[in-house]
């Protein structure tokens, strides 16, 4: 197992944690939000946790900056909106720009066209950065609204012209159907939920739907694949498990599992905030 551990970049940090409570930096934004498994102590003084800009408890968002819901964040090239959004998310999980850089590096070394497909794909991030790094992506989400968001944040970064498919469906129905399209992509991204429901009512469970959907992206693999990334959040498996359905897959190469973590700002406090398993050649 190996832990995925970052400091932040220059537009994000974990300024402190403690009493379930995150306190970081969106941008020039400070934001106070939830974190349950966050049972320790805060570091820093209580009067600078009153000192943010957006705070997210049991009501929804309290909002110091009245009309003033998205800004602009930056990591390296890509430009993207943060926003407040109703269940407490701001459309960007700082822990996966380490996932950004690995999958930048792997499309850049391949001396070939790049075939992408990311499922789950929310905000979209991911998508530009394979993007930027020269290949073909299709984007795969269930909501409308983050299809919408990432399409403003392509528009943002000035990647209009990069060539992106954006697909509302369900993901197990949407491979299903690039099987018998004979489609094959080179990479695969996953951001499998806990529990969730497709544009058409479809129930997904990851214990029961995650297996069904790995072996169909099994098969839309190209014959020279060179990478497989699933990040999980709140289920209760662990990442040996993600290791391990990665090694039913059988395609040699080499695999990483662990948890993906975030360092707190001049602390030696470290905050898990999901696991992981990557495949790569």
């Amino acid at each position: 197992m190996k832990i995925l551990s970052t400091p932040g970049w220059t537009d994000y940090e974990l300024l402190d944690s403690g009493n379930c409570l995150r306190l970081e930096r969106f941008g020039k934004y400070i934001v106070v939000r939830p974190d349950p498994q966050i049972i320790w102590k805060p570091s820093l003084d209580s009067e600078i946790w009153k000192n943010y800009d957006f705070l997210f408890n049991e009501n929804g968002w309290l909002n110091k900056n009245k009309n003033f819901t998205k800004w602009k964040m930056i990591y390296k090239n890509i430009s993207f909106f943060a926003k407040l959004s109703p269940f407490k998310h701001t459309g960007i999980f700082p822990e996966q720009h380490l996932q950004w850089d690995f999958i930048d590096r792997k499309i850049k070394e391949t001396s070939r066209p790049v075939n992408v497909l990311n499922l789950f794909a929310y905000t979209g991030i991911a998508s530009l950065i394979a993007a930027a790094a020269g290949a073909s992506v299709t984007h795969v989400d269930a909501s409308s609204p983050s299809i919408t968001w990432a399409k403003e944040n392509q528009s943002l970064s000035s990647l209009i012209n990069k060539p992106i498919r954006w697909i509302l469906d369900d993901a197990i129905k949407f491979v299903e159907r690039e099987i018998r399209r004979g489609i094959k992509y080179d990479g695969i991204i996953m951001d499998p939920p806990v529990y969730g429901h497709g544009p058409s009512g479809e129930k997904w469970d990851f214990n029961k739907s995650f297996p069904i959907l790995l072996e169909s992206c099994r098969k839309v693999l190209s014959d020279s694949p060179i990478f497989i990334i699933i990040n999980a959040y709140a289920i209760s498996s662990s990442s040996i498990a993600l290791e391990n359905m990665l090694m039913d897959l059988n395609l040699g190469g080499v695999i990483e599992s662990g948890e993906l973590v975030i360092e707190q700002k001049d602390s030696n406090r470290l905050l898990s905030t999901g696991i992981y398993a990557r495949w790569s050649k």
